[in-house]
């Protein structure tokens, strides 16, 4: 090649890599900035109090080109406070956004921490990463992160979020504003007073031009979702994951939830998840000394394409109930090489391939914990060995070739985890699971 086209080439990457300023704010510049972000932009906020809110409102970065906001990765944070009648981050006809490293101090106050407005006409690939919110908690609809205008290709990755009213509650009530193509993975939601995590039933989806078409997935994996205190009990009681179902016909329908690598922790009033339409839930570990594990029933419409796979389940209650209408909708719900952990059988759906264990030999087949869990769910012994997986069974399941460690499952055994001895990987906490690549065979 000639040097000067060598040159030309050169040039151009480094003009293409240039695009974008730095814009660094001060709680006392930042909202006179904000409006003048483009694509390429980061608006770099400095440590101290915000009190002003962070409106994102008609900012539109591209794929290749985001806008950045953010704020201190270590030492002090960029603390934004809130205040009475308006969220503080809030989000309006906005898109290829990403807002990570900032703490959002609710204090109580009847607001949300994160939301795309209900009057926003969309809200789309924003990320929300890193961002620390407590205090949301003045009743069970405080949100942490909250979208209610037709919201999709989000990703909400590393969060923590403590004693919210609602950890997160995707898409409006009534099946409006539908949230789908989502990704949410490496979250901490603990102790809401409502739902840990709700993505609301969709009806039809709205037609905007803008708005992609086809079939999506909506990805929710490696979170840690406990409700051990605090949460509502009686008819407010919430499970720490509700997921309603997609649009019965046309654009959407055979949308799909992939739910896999979560660790849920203690609910003492509810189900540590409810689901309906097409779910696939595989490699998951469950913990409830209080209560039932998975619920799959009608609830605004009914279980559809169900695939219950490869769980290590640890209930007290029921640990999997399935109910369905078979006459209404003939569609299969398939329970298949889970461990189960539970004085009461499963219950429901096509059963194959599981192993079921009386709740207290939890303690002896599975080893013991230190810290504020009582058990490391990692197999002592190969007491839990069954089947291979059916490949057929697992089509479309991403990373079902992979255990809750992100280990091979080239050892075949039912549950979370394949195989016994030593836990080789991360040690289920209330904190961050760390992020593992899938190392398939």
């Amino acid at each position: 090649m000639p040097a000067i086209w060598l040159l030309a080439i050169v040039l151009c990457s480094a003009a293409g890599a240039a695009v974008g300023r730095t814009l660094h704010a001060t709680p006392e510049s930042y909202r006179a900035l904000l409006a003048q972000l483009k694509p390429g932009d980061t608006l770099l906020l400095e440590p101290g109090e915000y009190r002003d809110g962070l409106p994102v409102h008609y900012l539109l970065g591209s794929p290749a080109a985001p806008i950045v906001i953010r704020g201190p990765a270590q030492d002090r944070p960029a603390l934004f406070i809130a205040r009475s009648r308006a969220n503080t981050v809030s989000i309006i006809d906005s898109a290829h956004v990403h807002i990570r490293d900032l703490t959002l101090d609710g204090r109580s106050i009847a607001v949300d921490a994160v939301k795309a407005e209900g009057h926003a006409r969309f809200a789309h690939h924003i990320t929300l990463e890193n961002l620390t919110i407590v205090g949301h908690d003045a009743s069970q609809q405080n949100v942490g992160i909250s979208t209610k205008c037709p919201a999709w290709g989000w990703v909400i990755r590393s969060n923590r979020i403590h004693r919210a009213g609602t950890g997160m509650y995707l898409g409006n009530s009534g099946g409006i504003g539908p949230f789908y193509g989502g990704l949410i993975e490496h979250n901490l939601v603990t102790d809401p007073i409502g739902y840990a995590i709700q993505i609301k039933h969709q009806h039809a989806r709205p037609a905007l031009e803008l708005a992609p078409r086809g079939r999506h997935v909506t990805v929710i994996r490696h979170n840690v979702l406990s409700k051990a205190n605090g949460g509502s009990a009686g008819p407010d009681a919430r499970p720490n994951l509700l997921l309603g179902h997609w649009p019965l016909a046309g654009e959407g329908s055979s949308d799909e939830y992939l739910v896999y690598g979560n660790f849920f922790h203690e609910n003492p009033h509810e189900a540590l998840i409810q689901a309906e339409g097409n779910v696939a839930f595989y490699s998951n570990v469950l913990q409830n000394r209080h209560g039932p594990g998975v619920h799959v029933q009608p609830h605004n419409d009914v279980p559809r394409q169900v695939r219950i796979v490869a769980n290590t389940i640890i209930t007290s209650g029921s640990p999997i109930v399935v109910r369905t209408n078979e006459a209404t909708v003939p569609t299969q719900q398939v329970v298949h090489g889970n461990a189960v952990f539970s004085p009461h059988p499963a219950a429901g759906g096509v059963q194959s391939g599981n192993l079921h264990f009386a709740f207290d030999e939890a303690s002896k087949l599975l080893a013991s914990a230190p810290g504020e869990l009582a058990l490391d769910p990692y197999p002592t012994s190969d007491a839990l060995r069954c089947a291979a997986l059916d490949p057929g069974l697992v089509h479309g399941m991403q990373e079902a070739s992979c255990d809750f460690n992100g280990r091979s499952r080239a050892m075949n055994y039912c549950g979370a985890y394949a195989g016994h001895g030593r836990n080789p990987g991360w040690l289920p906490a209330l904190a961050l699971k760390p992020s593992t690549a899938c190392r398939s065979r």
